[in-house]
C-alpha cells in the first residue's frame, strides 16, 4: 500500500520533476481529463494487471453505468480506452488534484482494485458522500504491521469504506484488525481466477480423451513433450498431440524438431487443426479451442526452468493437468489441486501420459475436480455486483 505524507512533500517533488505542460502531467493534476456523464461509477486500478484481474467486474458495472477507470500506468490507462472505457491517469494524490477530479466527475461510488489507499482521496471522495468499496483486497502480515504504527492514517481510510471484499481469511482478518468495520466485510474473490471462472466449455467431443495440449511450451521442453508422446502413442495408438508454443515466432525451429523426428504433422499457421495427428499451434488467440479440444493438459514452463504457467486456465476448460517439477510461480496452487487429484506431477511424463490417455474416468474426474476447485477460489462476483449497483443508485443500508 502506498501513500504521500505531505501535499508540501508532493508538490516539491512534482516541482523538481520538471514542467507541467505535457498532458499526461496536466492529467495526473486533474487539469484536464475525461468529460463524462456526472453520476457514474469510478473504477481505479493501480496499471494493466489489476484492470485485467477486474474486466469481469468493469464490464457488469459498465452494463449499468457509465464507467470511468484511472490507472497509475500509461500501459494501463491505454488498455482501458482499448477496452472502451472514459479513461485517465489517477488524480495526485494531494487535495487540489483529487478536489478537481471529484468535481470533474461527480461520481457515486469509487470503487478500488486491490491495494491502492489513497488518504485525501478517501476523505474528500466521503466528504463529497461518494460510496467507496475496495475489491480484491490484499493485506500480508508485514504490510499489516506497518499500518498498525500508523493508526490515524490507516483507521480513518478503513472506515470509510462501504464494502470490501478480501482475497483471503489472513487478510479479512489483518483489516478487521485495523479498523475495517465489520459490516463492510464481504465474500471473498479472487479477481484473477474470475475471468477463468466464467468460462463454459462445451460437451467433450469424441477424440477428447485421446487429445493431448502441450500449453505454452518453452525452448527445451518441445523436445521433452515430442519424446514423451512418441512413446505413450506407442502405448496408446491413436493418441494426438497439439503443441502450442508460448511464443508462436517459434513456430519453424518447432517444426525442425517435428520434422527431425519424422513426425507427420501440421500447422495451424497453414491451416491445420486439431483433426491432424499432431498439431503445431503456431498462433495467437486460439489456446481456448486447444484447450476444449485436449483432454489432458501439460502445463508448460514446468520442465523448463520457467515456474510453471497457471493451471487454471485449463482447469477452467475441465483439463486432466499433468505438469512438471518447475511451478514455483503457482506452487500453492499446483500442490493443492495435486492433492484433490486434480493434477499430477509428471516426472516421467511418458508414463504418465499413457496412464491417463487409456483412463477416460480419471480424465473426467480430473477435469470436473479441477474446474470445481477453480469456481470455489474465484467466488461468485454476483452479491459483490448488486452492492455495488445498490451503493451507485443510492441505496446505502
Amino acid at each position: 500500500m502506498i501513500w504521500f505524507g505531505t501535499t508540501a512533500l508532493v508538490g516539491a517533488g512534482l516541482r523538481l520533476s520538471g514542467p507541467f505542460g505535457s498532458a499526461d502531467w496536466r492529467e495526473r493534476l486533474a487539469l484536464t481529463g475525461p468529460d463524462v456523464i456526472p453520476g457514474g461509477i469510478w473504477l481505479h486500478a493501480a496499471s494493466v494487471g489489476e484492470l485485467t484481474s477486474a474486466r469481469v467486474l468493469a464490464e457488469a458495472l459498465a452494463a449499468e453505468f457509465p464507467l470511468t477507470v484511472t490507472t497509475n500506468s500509461l500501459t494501463g490507462r491505454a488498455l482501458a480506452r482499448k477496452l472502451g472505457y472514459d479513461a485517465a491517469l489517477a488524480p495526485l494524490d494531494v487535495p487540489q488534484a483529487v478536489g478537481r477530479f471529484l468535481h470533474r466527475i461527480e461520481p457515486s461510488v469509487l470503487v478500488t482494485v486491490e491495494n491502492e489507499l489513497w488518504p485525501n482521496r478517501a476523505r474528500m471522495a466521503d466528504d463529497l458522500g461518494v460510496a467507496q468499496v475496495v475489491v480484491g483486497a490484499r493485506m500480508s502480515q508485514r504490510s499489516a504491521e506497518r499500518w498498525g504504527k500508523l493508526p490515524r492514517l490507516i483507521r480513518p481510510i478503513l472506515r470509510r469504506i462501504d464494502a470490501l471484499s478480501a482475497q483471503d481469511p489472513g487478510s479479512e482478518e489483518r483489516l478487521l484488525r485495523l479498523g475495517l468495520p465489520a459490516s463492510a466485510l464481504g465474500s471473498r474473490l479472487n479477481l484473477k481466477l474470475l475471468g477463468p471462472a466464467q468460462i463454459h466449455p462445451a460437451q467433450d467431443g469424441a477424440m477428447r480423451p485421446r487429445t493431448v495440449l502441450a500449453a505454452s511450451t518453452h525452448e527445451g521442453e518441445d523436445e521433452v513433450v515430442l519424446d514423451a508422446f512418441a512413446k505413450a502413442r506407442a502405448a496408446v495408438p491413436g493418441l494426438r498431440l497439439i503443441l502450442a508454443p508460448r511464443h508462436p515466432e517459434r513456430g519453424d525451429a518447432v517444426a525442425a524438431l517435428l520434422t527431425a523426428r519424422g513426425l507427420d504433422f501440421a500447422r495451424r499457421s497453414q491451416g491445420g487443426g486439431p483433426e491432424a495427428p499432431i498439431l503445431l499451434a503456431d498462433t495467437l488467440g486460439e489456446m481456448g479451442d486447444w484447450y476444449q479440444a485436449a483432454g489432458i493438459c501439460i502445463t508448460c514452463g514446468s520442465y523448463a526452468d520457467h515456474g510453471g504457467h497457471t493451471p487454471w486456465e485449463p482447469a477452467a476448460w475441465r483439463c486432466a493437468i499433468l505438469h512438471g517439477p518447475n511451478v514455483s510461480n503457482h506452487a500453492a496452487d499446483y500442490a493443492d489441486l495435486d492433492a484433490a487429484d486434480a493434477a499430477e506431477a509428471a516426472p516421467d511424463l511418458a508414463a504418465a501420459l499413457s496412464a491417463l490417455a487409456q483412463d477416460a474416468p480419471r480424465q473426467r474426474r480430473m477435469g470436473k475436480a479441477a474446474r470445481d476447485m477453480l469456481l470455489t477460489r474465484a467466488g461468485d462476483p454476483a452479491p459483490l455486483i448488486a452492492r455495488i449497483l445498490d451503493l451507485a443508485r443510492g441505496g446505502l443500508v
